[in-house]
């Protein structure tokens, strides 16, 4: 399927990490240093400044607002009268910067890293996934992953499911109530696809942001794929599920190579269409 998605709004470096919360959705702007929210219709306002690069975003059982902060790879608390505070120091087991996550019902935040310098072109090596636990203590639950990037959990808590972005695959892991996974496994080869953020809908299906690819695509287990849109000359970077009846895709979308990202054009945008299945689980 061609892009039959409308552009939302324009005008930003690198968006990452969208998240629906309280009828607005929220993002990171990575490479312009800042975290949003917009409201279905595109009025937009701007949350924070954050100076280590923002990814991934989630949300408190108190309601407040968790940041990841790439470069110093922490996890920062949006506090109402002090501004961005530490929650959670994750330089001992992130051996790069850290990433996108996803946040259980019970506080407990699960969060990947690059495991090298991307940006500085290093070597490939692999990365830890962690979780940071509701006394913001950190382990980690998971080794080995290959960019840890996108993360669900089902709407059960059961199922933790990752987007391996450089082994081509989403990762599914059994979650237990203490916030520990096993049983890890490929819950969808993507081939030659390099899935990125990922969003989970109500009939199980993950819709996966392919960025080198430039698609988003719906993908059951077991690498079924129920719809494919392409955004042609786009790279796909993240979507998430949300407006008033959970039936809009917001998809972010980057025009240009890796090395044009930290050069700060305003090259990103979000962009909607509309899908039959809400969104489901979390994020």
């Amino acid at each position: 399927m061609k892009n039959d998605f409308e552009v939302l709004a324009d005008g930003f470096v690198f968006l990452e990490g969208p998240r629906w919360k309280n009828d607005r959705l929220w993002f990171s702007d990575m490479w312009g240093y800042g975290v949003y929210s917009m409201t279905e219709e595109g009025d937009c306002e701007k949350i924070v400044d954050v100076p280590g690069r923002p990814s991934g975003l989630c949300f408190l059982p108190s309601g407040e607002l968790i940041v990841v902060s790439m470069t110093d790879r922490k996890l920062l608390r949006l506090d109402s009268n002090n501004g961005l505070m530490q929650y959670a120091d994750l330089a001992l087991f992130a051996t790069a910067d850290a990433n996108d996550m996803v946040i259980d019902s019970d506080g407990g935040i699960y969060v990947g890293n690059f495991g090298y310098d991307l940006f500085g072109g290093a070597e490939s090596t692999m990365a830890n996934l962690l979780r940071v636990a509701p006394d913001a203590s950190v382990s980690v639950v998971a080794e080995d992953m290959s960019f840890p990037n996108g993360t669900v959990i089902s709407e059960d808590g059961k199922t933790l499911i990752c987007a391996e972005t450089f082994a081509n695959c989403l990762t599914a892991f059994t979650r237990h109530a203490d916030g520990t996974l096993s049983n890890r496994r490929v819950w969808a080869d993507l081939g030659e696809r390099t899935p990125d953020g990922i969003c989970l809908d109500a009939e199980g299906a993950v819709w996966v942001s392919s960025f080198g690819s430039g698609e988003f695509l719906r993908v059951f287990e077991g690498g079924r794929v129920g719809e494919i849109c392409t955004v042609e000359g786009k790279r796909a970077v993240a979507c998430n599920l949300g407006g008033k009846d959970g039936r809009t895709l917001f998809a972010l979308t980057f025009e240009g190579e890796i090395e044009d990202i930290a050069k700060g054009a305003k090259n990103a945008r979000i962009e909607v269409r509309r899908v039959d299945v809400p969104g489901a689980g979390n994020p």
